[in-house]
């Protein structure tokens, strides 16, 4: 509506009480559709809820008092199930009220099946319980039902919650559990972010993807989010299907994906982030992420930026030093042996490269996991 609306013409303010839009991807790719809705001019407004609606002065007033008038308010603040029509039968329900089915989607009552949004299932990658409201599961349950209806008895294998969206010119996906499931969850968890390009670099109209990935210590694939102009959609249904077809991280840079230069590299973005995954979990680079580089520093850690220096201008983290990655070697002097080395790029490559040469030197490097790219959007939206 947000989209449609502005296109119209409209002046459109949106209100998120938590700190981010899009609940399904983590706050540091939620980022990237902030800055990409401020462009398009859009008034939004995180971390404030809505308090009361003044009719009479045609307005919305939020929790923090702040007062915006409009002429129509549209809510979109989530789903519950409609199922109080079952609550006097003897079909059980959970507390949030969705109906309980087992793998062959059989209700309490062995005789009526349930699917769709108000059931509750099995989440594929943790065995909880959950409830999703997206298109394929219910389409696939619906026709286990009908098989097991007819007693092929198939069990429904559990939701990984795959989903897209379109955000003006952004796409964004996301597959399986994000950062404050696991946490919350007290699941360990490895992450890394990279922004490759959509297509080869040589070929006219290729643009970043922000693509995070998120896996066990062992290399157990937990998810994956994806931002960007193109080819997003097919890198997460790449991962998707990598999951449930229950392949590891080590995996991923063996698939052999198509290529040619206006679809892809031929290392495709899912192999890149294989490539990364294999390197953590294989003691090559140790990594760092946006959130804690600047506790690090304060604390001591001694921070390299090896972009050239005309990429300044873009920004900095504070407290670094410049090395250009070209020069390290040669200045190797400015380095100190007994700090913790904290080094980042623009995206994390030459970061990686940098702490390949320190540790082999060495030093005691870490990378800041994607690099400036990913520190600068988030740190702006906070």
């Amino acid at each position: 509506m947000m989209e449609n609306l502005t296109k119209l013409g409209v002046k459109v303010t949106l209100v998120e009480m938590l700190d981010q839009v899009m609940a399904p991807i983590d706050f540091e790719m939620a980022a990237i559709l902030h800055e990409h809705i401020i462009q398009k001019k859009v008034d939004l407004i995180l971390k404030d809820g809505v308090k009361k609606f003044d009719n009479k002065g045609h307005s919305v007033v939020l929790s923090s008092g702040r007062k915006i008038e409009t002429d129509i308010v549209i809510l979109s603040i989530g789903i519950r199930p409609e199922t109080k029509f079952i609550q006097d039968s003897n079909i059980e329900t959970n507390k949030r009220g969705y109906i309980k089915v087992n793998d062959y989607m059989q209700t309490s009552d062995k005789f009526i099946y349930a699917l769709g949004d108000a059931v509750c299932v099995k989440d594929y990658i943790t065995g909880q319980e959950t409830s999703v409201a997206l298109a394929w599961p219910a389409n696939r349950q619906g026709h286990l039902v009908a098989d097991n209806i007819c007693g092929l008895k198939i069990k429904y294998n559990g939701t990984l919650g795959s989903s897209v969206a379109k955000v003006f010119d952004l796409t964004v996906a996301c597959t399986g559990k994000n950062e404050k499931t696991l946490k919350s969850l007290n699941i360990p968890y490895k992450v890394l972010h990279i922004h490759p390009g959509s297509h080869a670099g040589y070929y006219p109209g290729a643009f970043p993807i922000a693509l995070k990935l998120i896996f066990s210590p062992e290399g157990k694939i937990y998810g994956a989010q994806g931002v960007g102009f193109d080819g997003v959609d097919k890198r997460i249904d790449v991962i998707a299907t990598a999951i449930k077809g229950k392949l590891s991280i080590f995996d991923l840079p063996d698939l052999e994906l198509c290529y040619a230069p206006p679809y892809s590299s031929a290392k495709d973005p899912v192999n890149m982030a294989g490539y990364d995954a294999t390197n953590m979990l294989t003691n090559l680079v140790k990594t760092c992420q946006w959130n804690e580089i600047d506790e690090l520093v304060k604390q001591g850690g001694f921070l390299i930026d090896v972009r050239n220096e005309f990429e300044l201008s873009d920004g900095y983290i504070e407290g670094m030093i410049n090395i250009p990655l070209g020069k390290i070697r040669k200045q190797l002097n400015l380095i100190p042996k007994d700090k913790q080395i904290y080094v980042y790029c623009q995206v994390g490559q030459r970061g990686y490269l940098a702490c390949r040469i320190l540790t082999q030197l060495g030093y005691d490097a870490i990378n800041l996991d994607g690099g400036f790219r990913t520190y600068r959007i988030a740190k702006k939206s906070l």
